[in-house]
């Protein structure tokens, strides 16, 4: 065990050695998602919803044993059996403060993010703790968990005050934890003035640095971790800092019509769309982290026959991501390790009491596409389009691309409000209902859905990040 420190465009230990990192992020835990989890819309709809439905006291229960079964001891041995050695942990500002309540902390927000810091640790798993939803909502999209599609965070002092409050908290309380490697203040923000970003990365580099002046923090670039365009010099106020990009390939999603094959004009675009992402910090010798990355995968009970064709494709996509990867020694964290079957290394075995009790909703959500995360709209394409239409033909061509334009297609921004806010409030409640007349041995089972021993395996992607790990070992 040694603190991490960046030294140039490395990632170093207290030796001096080079250390490449290299894991999953823990998506879903203590920041749920809705096509990680199985839930509609948001987690603070969900969480509000089965509390008005069985009760609080039962919802604390549930939503604590999910908590407590999501990530054991048993998936920190099955994690560093594969080679990996760090594990990304996104967090929700939730867990440590009540908006109602501003600025006073919940201790036991700690409660499972120092048990699994632990299991990890007594794995030799490193950790980076990622801030995935920040006051106001950094970003636009579902996993801020704020509710809409505007990130007020940018324009409200007060959420970036008491994310510099939060993060002071955290630094206090982890700043002599070694298997920490560092700190991920702020997951993908959308910053459309560009500037406030860097405001705010400034503040909160000090802030840190006050306290623990000793930990790796990591900035995500804008626009989702895509973009450094903006950040001419700002480094040089920032010391033992590493830069994240989030590089998705657009060849490891339903929506994109074309079969990926790994040929040269495929893998080049591939490769072209890494390299433009971390362009900014290569011209100043500055180390590159690959926060989020990967393939979403097809499931045999929505996919049918096409399953395993689609899936060797997606693995392909893969293996030669990592194969311009492992060319620059990139420390990265693949999104994601556990979920109900669309990407985890791990996935929620279809027969677990969770599964069943939700089966028939699950299809729905799969049908009407209200998951925003590689959505298959096939069912649904018709009824948007006219709306889509509408606005092609009342809007002119120069007023149509609002930010986070081009992350954000027209397209894309209609279906974001329209489907995955407006459509999904509707079933919210419908989610909850599921949990009615419950008992408190019945929700324990339904939690337990999660625990490795009932999870599927993903082989084909553990193989590969196995043999990865060996490779670059």
């Amino acid at each position: 065990m040694s603190l991490l420190k960046v030294s140039g465009t490395k990632i170093v230990d207290e030796g001096g050695a080079e250390v490449i990192l290299r894991g999953a992020g823990l998506g879903g835990w203590m920041n749920m998602e809705n096509f990680i989890s199985g839930y509609p819309g948001r987690e603070f709809q969900i969480r509000h919803a089965l509390a008005e439905t069985i009760g609080q006291e039962k919802s604390d229960f549930f939503f604590d044993k999910f908590l407590e079964y999501f990530f054991m001891e048993s998936d920190a041995k099955f994690f560093s059996s594969l080679g990996l050695n760090c594990i990304r942990l996104p967090f929700n500002y939730h867990h440590f403060e009540d908006d109602m309540n501003p600025r006073v902390l919940k201790e036991s927000g700690f409660k499972h993010l120092d048990r699994v810091i632990e299991f990890c640790a007594s794995h030799n798993i490193y950790t980076i703790l990622d801030l995935h939803a920040a006051a106001g909502g950094q970003n636009t999209d579902w996993h801020s968990d704020h509710g809409g599609h505007i990130a007020n965070f940018w324009v409200h002092r007060d959420f970036q005050d008491r994310t510099i409050w939060l993060w002071e908290k955290l630094a206090e309380h982890y700043k002599n934890n070694k298997w920490i490697a560092g700190y991920n203040p702020l997951n993908e923000p959308t910053d459309s003035a560009q500037t406030r970003v860097i405001d705010f990365y400034n503040r909160v580099h000090s802030a840190i640095r006050a306290i623990d002046p000793t930990h790796i923090i990591f900035f995500d670039g804008n626009t989702f971790a895509s973009d450094f365009s903006h950040f001419g010099d700002s480094h040089k106020n920032w010391d033992n800092t590493a830069y994240s990009i989030h590089d998705y390939s657009v060849f490891g999603f339903p929506s994109h019509t074309e079969t990926y094959v790994g040929n040269e004009q495929q893998r080049r675009r591939m490769r072209r769309s890494y390299e433009k992402k971390r362009e900014w910090m290569d011209e100043r010798g500055l180390c590159v982290w690959n926060g989020e990355w990967g393939p979403v995968y097809a499931r045999k009970q929505y996919d049918g026959k096409e399953t395993d064709t689609i899936n060797e494709a997606r693995y392909q996509v893969l293996k030669d991501q990592l194969e311009i990867y492992n060319k620059d020694s990139l420390s990265w964290s693949i999104w994601l390790y556990k979920d109900i079957g669309f990407q985890g290394m791990v996935y929620v075995d279809t027969e677990t009491p969770y599964m069943a009790l939700l089966r028939s909703f699950l299809a729905k959500k799969h049908r009407l596409a209200v998951d925003a995360w590689g959505a298959d709209d096939t069912a649904v394409r018709s009824v948007y389009q006219p709306l889509l239409d509408h606005i092609l033909e009342e809007v002119p061509e120069k007023y149509r691309d609002l930010y986070p334009h081009p992350v954000w297609r027209l397209s894309d921004r209609v279906t974001r409000l329209a489907r995955n806010i407006l459509v999904t409030e509707f079933l919210v409640k419908e989610w909850a209902e599921h949990f009615v007349d419950k008992d408190f041995d019945e929700l324990d089972r339904i939690a337990a859905s999660f625990k490795f021993e009932a999870c599927q395996k993903r082989e084909g992607l553990n193989k590969i990040l196995t043999d990865n790990a060996k490779k670059v070992a």
